[in-house]
């Protein structure tokens, strides 16, 4: 049966969930564009500078990388745990009346939840920057430092915008990454209680037990076009480069 554009109106109008997944979705992506994103850049430029034991340093913050979202997930469970976990014994707050519930509390478990997506990306950012600082003409640096140009003042002017591509590259993955977020969230409380994102909402229309294959599409559908624009721009100006 035809229903037009009935399950959109739906979603806007009548779906409780939808606006608060919309606003968890927004400050996914600007969490990893502010936080893991700046933080891998200047692990990359820090390593890029040949310090000793600079590869055991990569191996270690791509560690994260290589493994999945869900082994991810239950890492930190281990770390956020009430009673048994990492934190809060570090912080000495396992007794009851000051006991932390990092992953059940609603106010603040997106936080806590973004804090591992992060421990992630970070890792992933990492490398991506530093192929392309390895790159980088020499020679630019060269230039700069012979006009006095401080180290920062080099960096800034000379060779961020010589990381250009990159820069495109980054801001792709760090939007789809924002957009395609589930299994960590879906781990930890099968994406509720504070924790609902697009992504959970699809799962949950078409795979769970509402069964409403249609609305769950249709949540898919909006998912994709908010994704489309950075895609476009990246595809644009990779082909506009190569032309």
């Amino acid at each position: 049966e035809w229903v037009g554009t009935r399950n959109y109106k739906q979603i806007f109008e009548i779906y409780p969930p939808f606006w608060p997944a919309f606003r968890h979705n927004i400050i996914w992506l600007v969490f990893l564009t502010l936080v893991p994103t700046v933080l891998g850049l200047l692990l990359a430029y820090l390593l890029d500078k040949k310090i000793r034991g600079t590869r055991v340093y990569q191996s270690i913050f791509f560690l994260p990388v290589v493994l999945s979202l869900a082994v991810v997930g239950f890492i930190w469970q281990l770390v956020y745990a009430p009673e048994q976990g990492l934190l809060n014994n570090i912080l000495g707050t396992t007794e009851q009346g000051n006991l932390i519930d990092w992953l059940g509390n609603p106010d603040i478990n997106l936080w806590a939840v973004l804090v591992a997506a992060a421990w992630r990306h970070a890792g992933y950012i990492m490398i991506l920057y530093l192929a392309g600082l390895k790159s980088v003409d020499p020679a630019l640096r060269e230039a700069a430092a012979i006009d006095g140009a401080s180290e920062w003042y080099a960096f800034r002017t000379v060779v961020l915008p010589a990381l250009k591509p990159i820069n495109i590259v980054v801001v792709v993955v760090t939007v789809i990454e924002a957009l395609r977020a589930f299994d960590l969230v879906y781990i930890i409380n099968n994406g509720r209680n504070g924790l609902e994102l697009l992504s959970v909402l699809v799962f949950d229309n078409i795979v769970g037990e509402a069964s409403r294959i249609g609305f769950g599409s249709a949540i898919a559908v909006i998912l994709l076009l908010i994704a489309l624009p950075p895609i476009i721009v990246f595809v644009a100006r990779t082909s506009k480069e190569e032309a």
